[in-house]
């Protein structure tokens, strides 16, 4: 088992890669390869937003009303907040209002192993919110908040892209 000063010492998340505000930024030998690696970085919904989707996504066939829970990596480090709700909206979901969105579930990488009672009720927190305008769905875009959030929810939680790609159809 990991200290909690080694996991601290030793995170990298999705966010460390673009831009490398860290990891190997200092190091002469990797500098460059990790400037050209977070170059290259892109998240799912930022590669999504690029592809020509008019025409291409056929709306849901019954109005289906989701929450959406943007992560810290997505809004804080990454600075794509929106991005998902949009493609989301555009693909005919109903995004319900939720208060606090911009709150952490809880998950935060090790945060959950390493403070669990404390990770707990912000997640419970964070559920309260996306659950009170009664969606038929929690949809997320990082895997940790999903299993976290799926812990204590009383709807699914999923993927965006889970909900995202059954509406896709092939380019003509």
């Amino acid at each position: 088992m990991y200290s909690p000063a080694h996991l601290e010492r030793n995170r990298v998340t999705p966010a460390d890669l673009k831009p490398p505000r860290r990891l190997l930024a200092h190091d002469p030998a990797y500098a460059e390869k990790a400037a050209r690696v977070s170059a290259l970085a892109r998240d799912l919904s930022e590669v999504v937003a690029n592809e020509p989707l008019d025409g291409r996504l056929r709306p849901p066939a019954d109005t289906v009303k989701i929450a959406f829970h943007s992560p810290c990596t997505l809004q804080h480090a990454q600075r794509l907040d929106g991005l998902v709700e949009d493609l989301l909206a555009r693909a005919g979901f109903e995004l319900a209002p939720t208060a606090n969105r911009h709150l952490c579930c809880g998950s935060a990488g090790t945060y959950s192993l390493l403070q669990p009672a404390l990770s707990r009720e912000l997640r419970d927190n964070k559920l309260a919110a996306l659950q009170k305008p009664d969606p038929v769905v929690i949809a997320t875009a990082n895997i940790g908040c999903l299993t976290h959030l799926a812990g204590g929810a009383r709807v699914p939680v999923k993927h965006w892209i889970e909900l995202l790609e059954p509406l896709l159809t092939e380019a003509t």
